[in-house]
């Protein structure tokens, strides 16, 4: 099955509001000549408004970075599934490795927030990744499996068409260590094997699973034409037009 290409940037905790509207003004004309790929930004909080606004009625996609579990309620400092709908998020990534580091959140918080958000309407990218301790003492298809297991737990087949799953490995994030082309291709391969017993077979094949880690122009040619690797969720090489594009337009 041919899978269209997901380049995806995560722009994290960076960039101040005109750098925001200026990155989204940039990638919203380049852009507009895709068809072959999906492309995607995922601004702080502060700034999805300004930025869906901005791409509004183009080919980039807009979503966030997190969000709560919950409806609404007393969740001081929370983002609810509605909120970033109405500000023009039709996308959200969940389980990045800094939640899960930085933050404690759980597999179990994650799946919830996987299921809230799909009842919600939003798409969701579903990050998983192992530890530089958990690839050397050869756990990574143990963690990786979990993560994923416990992120769609209790989802439909017909919700499986609105997530993406993204191959993040921990001690490659922000460190300018990347894995080889075959290591992302072994686990992917893996994930999507893990798919097909979770689910069906065409799920499997349907579901799109992105790299992400220290991905740049000079190696993104490489992993993304990698078997069963089908885009990239992209860090720090997403906060400038040249760079992120020159990642989005790989042949």
């Amino acid at each position: 099955m041919n899978r269209k290409p997901y380049i995806a940037g995560n722009w994290k905790m960076n960039l101040d509001r005109r750098a925001a509207v200026a990155l989204a003004a940039a990638l919203r004309e380049a852009c507009q000549a895709f068809t072959d790929r999906d492309v995607a930004v995922f601004p702080p909080f502060v700034y999805l408004d300004e930025v869906a606004r901005t791409l509004a009625g183009s080919k980039v996609r807009v979503g966030a970075q997190n969000m709560c579990d919950a409806a609404n309620g007393a969740f001081t400092g929370e983002v609810s599934a509605a909120m970033l709908l109405d500000v023009g998020a039709t996308s959200v990534i969940l389980g990045h490795s800094e939640r899960r580091q930085l933050f404690g959140e759980t597999d179990e918080g994650i799946g919830r927030k996987v299921r809230t958000a799909l009842g919600a309407g939003l798409d969701v990218i579903l990050c998983v990744g192992e530890t530089l301790d958990e690839r050397n003492t050869q756990a990574t298809e143990r963690v990786v499996g979990r993560q994923l297991t416990k992120g769609l737990e209790d989802l439909t087949l017909d919700q499986m068409a609105k997530v993406t799953v993204a191959y993040e490995p921990v001690w490659a994030i922000g460190t300018g260590l990347n894995a080889t082309p075959k290591q992302a291709s072994d686990v992917h391969t893996y994930l999507r094997g893990l798919l097909a017993g979770l689910f069906s077979p065409k799920v499997a094949q349907a579901t799109r699973i992105q790299y992400g880690g220290s991905v740049k122009p000079e190696n993104a040619r490489d992993l993304l034409t990698s078997p069963d690797v089908d885009g990239a969720l992209v860090g720090g090489a997403a906060l400038k037009p040249d760079s992120f594009l020159a990642i989005a337009r790989f042949r």
